[in-house]
């Protein structure tokens, strides 16, 4: 990701940050919506993000390129992104790893006996999944009618999930 100019942001680590965060007015309501594999309210989320953003950019203008993972999940998310950062960010593409509930399930629970997160297990796990297909799916085939979607096979092993990452970057700048 540096190697193109790309800083990441994870709007789950953001809100799971933020949610740890001493004296945070949104602690517990995140840690709620996040244990029932619900979307935190889109004005939160995009709050984080905005200032995340902004103080990346303070320390360094250059540094203007961002990775948003785990952003926009649902159509609210979406309008919220349009409304607040209109005329100040444009979305290039969306990075796309797509892969069988099963595998994802099984990679979350692995991830669960050392990760600490309160959402890797197989209940929290099987919510988020509803909520993917109901709230997120959408919102891919919407920028993918926009011809705006690299699809990455994320069932195959790192090494080839990265290579296809590497070639996407590589076309994409």
């Amino acid at each position: 990701l540096q190697k193109y100019g790309y800083t990441h942001l994870s709007a789950g680590d953001l809100l799971r940050d933020e949610r740890k965060r001493p004296g945070s007015q949104y602690g517990e309501l995140i840690e709620n919506y996040i244990k029932e594999g619900e979307i935190v309210p889109v004005e939160i989320t995009i709050s984080l993000l905005k200032r995340a953003m902004d103080q990346t950019m303070a320390a360094n203008s250059q540094k203007n390129k961002f990775l948003i993972d785990g952003f926009p999940r649902n159509e609210d998310n979406l309008q919220g992104w349009n409304k607040t950062m209109d005329g100040k960010a444009d979305v290039s593409f969306v990075l796309f790893f797509d892969c069988d509930n099963e595998i994802c399930i099984g990679r979350c629970l692995e991830r669960g006996k050392s990760s600490g997160r309160s959402d890797d297990n197989r209940e929290s796990l099987e919510k988020r999944i509803h909520t993917y297909l109901q709230s997120t799916r959408p919102i891919i085939d919407l920028y993918e009618r926009m011809g705006k979607v690299r699809k990455v096979d994320a069932s195959k092993s790192v090494d080839e999930v990265f290579e296809k990452v590497v070639q996407i970057f590589d076309k994409e700048g």
